[in-house]
């Protein structure tokens, strides 16, 4: 039996044996072979392995493309306007993609004047925000804080802010003080909320969510009414601190052993204030002073025996923890107050402070060296390397340092160091928020000759508002409800927004609600 064609080796004698028996077969017709005996299984067709044969269709298509062939055209080879435009953007698409980069590169890459226009148009909690996140925003906004500060002292400052606290000089506008003034109108915009909300549901007696939504717009409009007058309250505060902790000292003295028939130190700050703005926070004072006091007592009028049952056991605090909290701690802390949640939890809070401002804080015992125990058995930090940054920053100070040795590298790293440290902690915000705390001495005498609850403010400013002639009698003061619907009215709010905010003042000045969520200055 004859071996299978595809084991046959390629060019053998057998190979070619094979071949013409293949062939050889072909020529011979089927029909006229005729097996007597068994049938014998005809080999499979063998297949050359340079290729496959090939086939009636495959030379059929050979015969087209020679055809097509016949008929070519030297515009077959050249690109069409379609394909170029094609190849074109796809070329730009990549090179695009290629080119692209980060867009803190792309805005670091642009011109200082530009970067500083843009960073300005910002809100200013982003711009101090920015401050933190890296050296180089640090150093950027430290360094162009004057350009920055006089864009929003333009465009975002209301003007009756300007008024009581006016631009120093140029060198001195910075973010300390846009910042300060941000922080006064943050707490007038926060206290403004918390008093309308009171009086709303107190005095109003909306108490329903209907009710509330009907009086909606009556609740804006005292509100904006509001935020200026706190603003001028805060003002007063501040200001009253200084200057009699300033009498003090000059008179060797306070005002509670000097005649008087108006304060002087109040006289001194009202005379500040215009008619319009006198008059004004003098109708209101009573209600800012009520609800703050409101604030600090039991939720409840009942008696002793209501008030144990639900848990209010402590009264309402003396009318001096009133006077000093507005005097030394001023509005910012009257609203800290405010916003605690909790009778208890608040005049535990009241209580605690009070004690801090009036009692001697417990004298700081030195130190003792500790004995080192087992585990804490570490070792000590040496002083050595701290004298060799020492002096290597001092010879690289003085130019005796070498370039590139050890030496130079580590003082040019102290020198680095050091003005980064002076960067941070030297800058115009390293200086506080307004209305500081005080120190010991200046509690010690202002605190004692503070006026009572009943003689801050009303005697002196209702004196000066007759005195001015700003109305003919003191009947002609609004007062309690008088007071209320002035704040809820609505004719004449465009005349005041002119008054307080400017006249070509952007709504930017004009705080909106969501204005008391945040203090950038914190």
């Amino acid at each position: 039996m004859m071996d299978p064609p595809h084991i046959t080796e390629f060019a053998s004698q057998r190979y070619f044996d094979k071949l013409k028996q293949l062939s050889e077969s072909k020529e011979q017709p089927q029909d006229a072979i005729v097996h007597d005996g068994p049938v014998v299984a005809e080999s499979s067709t063998f297949i050359l392995p340079i290729g496959k044969a090939k086939t009636a269709e495959a030379s059929h298509d050979i015969q087209k493309t020679e055809k097509r062939r016949a008929n070519f055209s030297f515009r077959t080879i050249l690109p069409t306007r379609s394909s170029v435009d094609h190849d074109a953007r796809r070329l730009s698409v990549e090179a695009t993609k290629k080119k692209t980069k980060p867009f803190d590169q792309l805005f670091l890459a642009l011109p200082n004047e530009l970067k500083i226009q843009i960073i300005a148009s910002l809100p200013l909690s982003d711009i101090l925000n920015l401050r933190l996140a890296s050296r180089s925003w640090h150093a950027m906004i430290t360094v162009n804080e004057f350009p920055i500060a006089r864009y929003h002292l333009q465009h975002h400052v209301p003007a009756y802010a300007k008024r009581l606290y006016p631009a120093p000089e140029p060198a001195d506008i910075r973010l300390h003080y846009l910042c300060g003034i941000w922080h006064r109108l943050h707490v007038a915009s926060k206290l403004s909320f918390l008093i309308c909300e009171r009086v709303t549901k107190e005095i109003f007696l909306r108490t329903t969510e209907a009710h509330r939504i009907e009086f909606e717009p009556q609740y804006e409009r005292m509100r904006r009414r509001l935020i200026p007058l706190l603003f001028t309250i805060f003002h007063f505060f501040e200001t009253y601190r200084t200057l009699h902790i300033e009498y003090i000292k000059e008179h060797g003295y306070g005002l509670s052993r000097s005649a008087y028939t108006i304060n002087p130190v109040e006289a001194k700050i009202m005379n500040m204030y215009d008619d319009q703005t006198l008059l004004r926070v003098h109708q209101v004072f009573p209600l800012v002073v009520s609800s703050f006091c409101r604030r600090l007592r039991p939720p409840s009028y009942v008696g002793r025996l209501e008030r144990s049952l639900r848990g209010y056991l402590r009264d309402r605090p003396p009318d001096e923890v009133y006077v000093t909290a507005m005097c030394v701690g001023g509005l910012r802390q009257v609203e800290r107050f405010w916003e605690i949640k909790g009778y208890n939890s608040r005049r535990g809070a009241v209580d605690s402070w009070y004690s801090s401002v009036m009692k001697e804080p417990p004298p700081v015992e030195p130190s003792t060296k500790t004995r080192r125990g087992f585990m804490g058995i570490s070792r000590k930090k040496s002083s050595a390397g701290d004298e060799q940054f020492t002096k290597s920053g001092e010879a690289h100070a003085g130019g005796r340092g070498r370039q590139g040795s050890e030496s130079g590298r580590r003082g040019s790293d102290v020198l680095m160091a050091n003005a980064w440290e002076s960067l941070v902690f030297h800058s115009s915000l390293s200086e506080g928020m307004p209305m500081r705390e005080l120190s010991r001495e200046q509690i010690k005498l202002l605190v004692p000759d503070l006026p009572t609850l009943q003689q801050l403010w009303l005697p002196t400013a209702e004196a000066l508002i007759l005195d001015r002639g700003i109305v003919a009698r003191p009947q002609d003061i609004k007062r309690n409800a008088q007071v209320m619907l002035e704040l809820i009215r609505e004719d004449g709010a465009a005349e005041e927004d002119e008054w307080w905010y400017g006249r070509a003042a952007p709504a930017s000045v004009r705080p909106p609600l969501e204005a008391i969520e945040e203090d950038p200055i914190e």
